[in-house]
């Protein structure tokens, strides 16, 4: 691709432009194809990018913002007044066509809202879903959703979640033939709530799906599949269950109140390379970023708590989806396999 332009939304998530600023300056200076148009207060973007070279100004652009929405605002209230607000605006550079994808970090509820209502879902998609790559022992990864767009979902819902995961697989993760499995609280076929059961009773007859069956909360890690579907309700909890937990792990290898001997300090500083060489990709940082699949474009949605380091991967992922054209990619598998699945 020649070119590729992202919209930010600048003011989203807990740190608003002291993140979003200096990552897309970061991925910039990174990616020379790339350009990206910053969404927010000017007042508070402008002084954040007095040290930024000018091949890379000549990249960027502010667009201008009077509004933001709140992150603990409810997503009804939010969509309703959103005109004006730096999360819209982004969206609508999408819709219109002067950006390729939205990067945000913002009320998750109003994000998902807008981006239904501005780009529209795609045909046979009732609700999209977000999904994310999660590292696994055999040092691929494996994607999960719905990871907290859709509180409850039908079997139907789940289905298109399986459809749209099995094509992210291929197209981003270059996975030939992926493995899908539906998340339950057994491996029998006779557990689970009725609508997964529904689901497995539709994805065993899809031919065009790898189904492999269900799995369970401790395989999610193991590498047993390269797509894991659930209700947005399981799948937030799982993913917020394991990325604080990885988060304690990696904060008890700096804590410690006395003061260490200097054999202490050399073991620990072996102890956390061995540790970081086997375990540093399951940071939360390296994955951020979750995709809302389903729409008539990308939309990337950051945690909210991001850093730099993770809003910068969340626009690689921004960029990958983009390159990749997965929402043109899930749009033609539709086509293909819902209507015989029906």
């Amino acid at each position: 691709m020649a070119s590729l332009t992202i919209a930010l939304d600048a003011m989203g998530g807990d740190f608003g432009p002291c993140v979003t600023v200096p990552a897309s300056l970061q991925a910039l200076d990174s990616n020379p194809t790339l350009s990206i148009k910053l969404v927010g207060l000017p007042s508070e973007i402008e002084p954040l990018l007095k040290s930024a070279s000018s091949d890379i100004l000549s990249r960027l652009e502010i667009v201008p913002a009077d509004l933001v929405i709140a992150n603990d605002a409810k997503p009804s209230q939010a969509i309703r007044n959103s005109r004006g607000t730096s999360m819209r605006i982004a969206l609508e550079l999408v819709k219109n066509g002067s950006a390729m994808a939205c990067v945000s970090a913002g009320n998750t509820g109003a994000l998902m809202g807008l981006a239904k209502l501005t780009l529209k879902p795609l045909d046979g998609i009732n609700r999209p879903a977000l999904v994310s790559a999660i590292p696994n022992q055999q040092g691929g990864a494996t994607l999960v959703l719905d990871l907290g767009a859709n509180v409850e979902c039908d079997g139907d819902m789940l289905v298109q979640f399986a459809v749209m995961g099995a094509v992210m697989a291929e197209e981003v993760l270059q996975v030939a033939n992926p493995r899908v499995a539906l998340l339950n609280i057994g491996e029998e076929e006779t557990k689970g709530l009725d609508n997964i059961q529904a689901a497995a009773s539709i994805l065993k007859n899809i031919q065009q799906i790898n189904y492999i069956g269900y799995l369970e909360g401790n395989d999610l890690l193991t590498g047993k599949t390269d797509v894991l579907v659930c209700d947005g309700f399981v799948g937030n909890v799982t993913l917020k269950t394991l990325e604080g937990v990885i988060r304690v792990f990696l904060s008890l290898l700096s804590s410690g109140k006395r003061k260490p001997t200097w054999w202490m300090k050399l073991f620990s500083y072996w102890f956390k390379k061995r540790l970081s060489k086997r375990f540093g990709h399951l940071n939360p940082d390296r994955y951020n970023g979750a995709c809302l699949l389903g729409l008539r474009g990308t939309v990337i949605k950051s945690h909210g708590a991001a850093n730099q380091q993770a809003f910068a991967v969340a626009i690689e992922q921004a960029i990958q989806t983009v390159e990749r054209s997965v929402p043109m990619q899930i749009a033609a598998r539709l086509q293909a396999v819902l209507p015989k699945s029906e």
